[in-house]
């Protein structure tokens, strides 16, 4: 588990993943060996690649199943991630990528699909994917409670919740309707992919440069392995998508 830093303009993501960077890249030459294989070096950044969409609004519906099924992201979740970078472009001028918010959907939850669970046609992951208690241990800062219970259940420390991994504090601070059905859910993946977007955005302004990406990457979970494991992920779907 990631360690936390607790402040309303950093989110917090609690599921840590088992991606391991690729090495060094090294040219071997020998005579009468066949060279070995390179191996590529982990990236440290990612492009925001910008979303296709049919009507300057809506994700493109080919692009959307085509991605899919190549990428392995479901459907389900990749028209959040795309319709969130949509919108962060249309509202925020913000290029903060669909692939970038992919990359976090895998590292925190692998989409929603944590323990065999999903999001479903509705957009609501289940069942509900929510965190050990941030109360210091297990590499975690130590965050007591801040809205009751109300999002995790718990009344003495906070927990991160949903499929991007948000703990209620920020939460509260940068919820988005998204879906507009009048309320704001961090299990629902409309809502917490726009509520993602406009967090990393509201910092950099875009994430269009290697600098602006890793800033708000760090601003999610500062640490190197997440940043690295981000731009695993994000690299992963541009070249694929």
């Amino acid at each position: 588990m990631s360690r936390r830093r607790r402040s309303t303009t950093q989110a917090a993501a609690v599921v840590v993943s088992g991606v391991v960077g690729a090495g060094v890249l090294v040219g071997l030459i020998a005579l009468a060996v066949r060279p070995a294989e390179p191996t590529r070096p982990a990236p440290t950044s990612a492009a925001a690649l910008a979303t296709p969409s049919s009507d300057g609004a809506a994700v493109d519906a080919e692009w959307l199943a085509a991605t899919a099924a190549s990428q392995g992201i479901p459907e389900r979740a990749l028209a959040a991630y795309g319709a969130a970078d949509l919108g962060a472009r249309a509202t925020y001028g913000c290029a903060v990528g669909w692939n970038t918010l992919a990359g976090i959907g895998w590292v925190e939850s692998r989409h929603g699909a944590l323990e065999g669970g999903a999001v479903d046609g509705d957009g609501v992951a289940r069942p509900a994917i929510i965190g050990i208690p941030l109360d210091g241990t297990n590499r975690t800062m130590a965050i007591p409670d801040t809205d009751g219970g109300a999002l995790d259940g718990d009344a003495v420390w906070d927990r991160a919740v949903g499929p991007l991994q948000f703990i209620p504090e920020t939460w509260a601070i940068w919820a988005v309707d998204a879906d507009g059905d009048g309320r704001t859910d961090p299990h629902d993946i409309d809502d917490a992919a726009a509520t993602a977007a406009r967090y990393l955005c509201q910092a950099h302004g875009t994430l269009d440069s290697p600098e602006a990406w890793i800033g708000a990457i760090r601003s999610y979970n500062d640490t190197d392995d997440y940043q690295r494991q981000v731009a695993e992920a994000a690299t992963r779907y541009a070249e694929g998508g």
